[in-house]
């Protein structure tokens, strides 16, 4: 049975490293929470290390900056794993073909151009991504919607349906369907991804539950020194990405009840209601190591 927490420090001691969602668990899209700031502080003050692991479609130097931007002291973090770094990499491997459809935002455009270190190296090697029209595509690379304040996945419907009949993979940036932004849900490219393969179209995800940004995590934490056999804490408010992720990995899961599915546990987002919490649990089949309100 999921054991509810009071705080992370209750269990740091018996972990190495954490691998700690963003959305909904360290920030909201917006503002960063000062009681997650302070506990991932306080675990690498004691000599952990904390990998931020996130299903941002855009590459570790992007993501960093909006970090920064939003006021997340760089004392919070010793590396930035996002799906979009796993993404790039098959990508630049030729996954979905190297005449690309793009399906997403602007501001998705470093995803690319824009590498971390451990990427570039590769990226070099590789022959040149060249974005084209739907009809002229190989492949789709799908980091999100155009405007994810005003869209939903049903104006996407007409551009999926010719990808699918055209017989396109779709490379899927960001395994996410929504994302809670400041007090709004907005949906994210795994919702396209979704309404792509029950149309009978093929989706290529990388980020979590899946296992190449967990991959990637692991060798960017050995680069930091961490051995092979270090005790993880995976961290997150996706039941579906970060817990089943975890699960799926062999890593101890810390389930944060208040993020994204804060409305099923009573009317304490801070204090889960351990009855509402367990009957959902076992209704999504899945068994966190640990749940907690917020982290803190």
């Amino acid at each position: 049975m999921t054991e509810i927490l009071a705080k992370l420090a209750d269990i740091a001691p018996r972990y190495d490293a954490v691998l700690c969602d963003l959305w909904g668990c360290l920030h909201n899209g917006v503002t960063p929470f000062p009681a997650a700031v302070a506990a991932l502080q306080a675990f690498r003050a004691a000599g952990g290390k904390v990998v931020l692991l996130t299903n941002a479609p855009r590459p570790k130097p992007s993501v960093v900056a909006h970090l920064d931007a939003m006021g997340v002291p760089r004392d919070v973090w010793d590396e930035v794993v996002t799906s979009g770094d796993a993404a790039q990499y098959a990508m630049l491997a030729g996954a979905v073909g190297r005449h690309v459809h793009h399906i997403g935002a602007d501001k998705d455009e470093p995803f690319f151009t824009t590498f971390s270190d451990d990427l570039q190296a590769f990226a070099a090697t590789q022959p040149p991504i060249t974005r084209v029209a739907l009809a002229d595509a190989e492949g789709i690379i799908c980091t999100g919607l155009a405007d994810d304040l005003t869209e939903t996945p049903a104006d996407y419907r007409a551009q999926l349906l010719l990808g699918k009949t055209k017989g396109l993979p779709m490379l899927c940036a960001n395994p996410d369907l929504v994302v809670h932004w400041g007090d709004k849900l907005l949906y994210c490219a795994g919702a396209l991804a979704a309404d792509y393969e029950e149309m009978g179209g093929t989706a290529l995800y990388f980020g979590k539950p899946h296992p190449p940004v967990y991959d990637l995590a692991r060798r960017r934490l050995a680069a930091l020194g961490l051995r092979d056999d270090a005790a993880l804490l995976a961290i997150g408010d996706g039941i579906n990405t970060d817990v089943q992720g975890g699960l799926g990995e062999g890593i101890d899961t810390l389930f944060v009840t208040g993020g994204i599915a804060v409305d099923e546990f009573g009317s304490d987002a801070d204090n889960p209601d351990a009855a509402l919490l367990n009957r959902w649990l076992d209704a999504k089949q899945l068994s966190p190591t640990f749940a907690i309100g917020h982290l803190r």
